[in-house]
């Protein structure tokens, strides 16, 4: 898997971002590009932001029991698949504002670098190391940019 904290593969997804138009259609799935990108930017909410309430320790639990090894695994998602409540965009959004918020987390988080999410403890996973990070990271981008053919 491509590791998002290399600037050549932090630049190349800002590309790829740059290549979508407001009106890009998706190849799968429901949402349009501005709810794609909206729902984008839910893990960088999660980790920059106190926008998302944090599951209590029963659900944490459970979350790093049955999803937390889909999520930063290295196995491509599956098309369709069913997303967490806090990912769901059911609203319209500002293709612009949603893809300018994008661009912004890749880059801080490409300043602030791999080492600063070393061990960093996880809105639902608890402490993540540098690969499990990249893979939650990158894999979801890289699935809805590939939903939307870029």
């Amino acid at each position: 898997m491509k590791n998002i904290f290399d600037p050549k593969v932090t630049e190349e997804v800002i590309q790829r971002i740059n290549a979508l138009t407001a009106t890009t259609t998706p190849k799968w799935g429901k949402m349009n590009v501005a709810q794609m990108l909206a729902h984008c930017n839910v893990p960088y909410e999660m980790v920059y932001t106190d926008k998302h309430p944090k599951p209590n320790s029963f659900v944490k639990f459970m979350l790093k029991l049955f999803v937390k090894s889909t999520v930063v695994n290295e196995k491509p998602y599956k098309r369709n698949s069913r997303t967490a409540p806090a990912f769901i965009i059911a609203d319209e959004r500002d293709f612009e504002i949603e893809k300018n918020r994008l661009i912004a987390y890749l880059k801080k988080t490409q300043k602030l670098g791999q080492e600063h999410f070393d061990q960093k403890e996880s809105h639902s996973f608890g402490k993540l190391n540098i690969t499990e990070w990249n893979n939650l990271f990158y894999k979801h981008l890289n699935h809805h940019l590939e939903q939307f053919g870029v």
